[in-house]
């Protein structure tokens, strides 16, 4: 039986995948005069929700190995702060010049964006990796296709964002993924079950 702290915390993993996965059926695949203002509130929309991807690797880890979790919560603010730019500036950046006309400077915020939001995904692949290979070291495994699952769905993230199809499926399959790994290293007590002799952190 799942103990309340399980349950909070898959939905702390599950819900932010969960939701850009949602929004990702109805983002526009081209950005033009047509789809560019609701291009741009999208992605106001969701602003404050690609960045809680960056906890769910720190979750899975944390109170376990401090170095892990020390490298998981660095990566997980990397994601966070490039990926956000990302968002900015291809997303509401663009979807706000293309809305007034400015089509020839939209290029522009869509290059930048893009290379700053590569070191954001990145970032993610590598902490969901790291994460997932702990757990897999951790509970063997049973844990071993929440760790697949992970890894695919940062590296779909990776590809194609949360654009329909592929993007909405590498977010189902984190949102997944992670529930698997946090019901693995949480089902032994309400608190992380961490190693005999090792202090929680």
């Amino acid at each position: 039986m799942p103990t309340r702290r399980t349950v909070l915390l898959s939905l702390a993993v599950a819900v932010p995948p969960l939701a850009l996965a949602a929004v990702g059926i109805s983002h526009p695949t081209d950005l033009n005069p047509d789809s560019a203002a609701y291009w741009r509130d999208l992605h106001i929309g969701i602003l404050a929700v690609f960045p809680l991807l960056g906890f769910a690797p720190w979750i899975v880890v944390r109170g376990h190995n401090l170095w892990l979790s020390w490298a998981a919560g660095v990566l997980g603010v990397l994601y966070a702060s490039f990926y956000t730019a990302l968002d900015v500036l291809a997303g509401i950046g663009a979807g706000a010049l293309e809305h007034e006309g400015m089509h020839d400077a939209t290029p522009v915020a869509f290059d930048l964006g893009d290379s700053l939001g590569l070191v954001g995904s990145v970032a993610l692949v590598a902490a969901c990796v790291l994460a997932g290979g702990f757990a897999v070291r951790m509970r063997g495994i049973r844990a071993l296709p929440g760790a697949l699952l992970v890894a695919l769905g940062s590296v779909l993230f990776l590809l194609e964002h949360i654009f329909f199809p592929v993007g909405v499926l590498g977010q189902l399959c984190l949102a997944v993924g992670w529930v698997l790994l946090v019901v693995q290293m949480y089902r032994d007590s309400p608190t992380a079950a961490a190693p005999a002799g090792s202090p929680r952190r």
